[in-house]
């Protein structure tokens, strides 16, 4: 009963692993970080992505209860919001740090006090540690701030989604640049991970293929202390801090961070039509 069925969706173009998990008695599901497929150069959008999960849904006779964000996204649009209308019944939800997000990034997309800065377009907004349904299998969410103040774990019976903490080991793990973040409390954070037993299946956001391997998104937590190149046993938080700081001065902002943000701190939606029916993205110049 701790052992759901994990189904891994790879997204190319982001290296973003979205995952449809399931209750195999009771044929329940949850599908964690959905990809609305996004083209920088044209502006289009596409749910192909997102119809693969649909159809995986479909093919193996499942109720999705829950549709699942570990963090508003900087890297890819969230296709949350139109698989949630497709789905009857099931639930968006993300943490409760999402309002402190939406809370700094309104200014910067200078939304208007019309836009709520209180998570109400989700569904849902888990408390640390809220113990949640999959089907027969119990879930709990893990905060992990650091990466971004909004970002969750979801440990799914014994599968740990671990959003952007943690890479595969031979990936490290995420930037703590962005507002909001820090390489402190990621590591803080990560140790939290590491409590748990070291055969927890652990499966990651993303993967860019380090030295040119194939994308890969399932590994343990004792796979992770042993040999994560960031912070596995014997790494303490300063070393952590100095590594994570000097590497992320290096990084170039995510191709589609000033899209994909105002879209994901909507919970996927895109903007309203304006009145000559087309919807906008802004991009502030000189504000990042």
């Amino acid at each position: 009963m701790r052992h759901p069925n994990v189904q891994p969706f790879h997204h190319a173009d982001s290296g973003t692993w979205s995952y449809l998990v399931a209750d195999p008695a009771g044929r329940q599901a949850a599908i964690i970080d959905p990809v609305l497929d996004f083209d920088p150069k044209s502006g289009r959008t596409a749910t192909t992505s997102a119809q693969a999960l649909l159809d995986a849904v479909h093919a193996a006779g499942l109720q999705v209860a829950w549709i699942l964000e570990t963090h508003a996204h900087a890297d890819h649009l969230s296709a949350g919001h139109w698989l949630r209308a497709q789905l009857p019944g099931a639930k968006l939800a993300i943490g409760e740090g999402i309002r402190k997000v939406q809370k700094t990034f309104r200014p910067i997309f200078n939304l208007g006090e019309h836009f709520p800065v209180d998570g109400s377009q989700f569904d849902h907004l888990f408390a640390d540690d809220e113990v949640f349904p999959v089907g027969a299998i119990s879930a709990r969410v893990i905060p992990v701030p650091g990466h971004t103040n909004d970002s969750v774990a979801y440990l799914v019976g014994d599968a740990l989604f671990t959003g952007d903490s943690l890479f595969m080991p031979d990936g490290g793990t995420a930037r703590c640049d962005f507002p909001g973040g820090d390489a402190a409390t990621l590591y803080r954070s990560i140790q939290r991970l590491y409590s748990l037993p070291d055969d927890t299946r652990v499966f990651v956001c993303h993967d860019y293929g380090p030295g040119g391997r194939e994308p890969r998104c399932e590994t343990t937590i004792g796979e992770q202390k042993h040999g994560n190149i960031h912070v596995r046993l014997g790494v303490d938080e300063a070393q952590f801090v100095k590594l994570r700081t000097e590497r992320d001065a290096t990084l170039d902002m995510p191709a589609l961070i000033l899209p994909a943000v105002q879209v994901n701190i909507r919970a996927g939606a895109l903007p309203e039509p304006e009145e000559n029916g087309v919807r906008y993205l802004k991009l502030p110049v000189d504000a990042l």
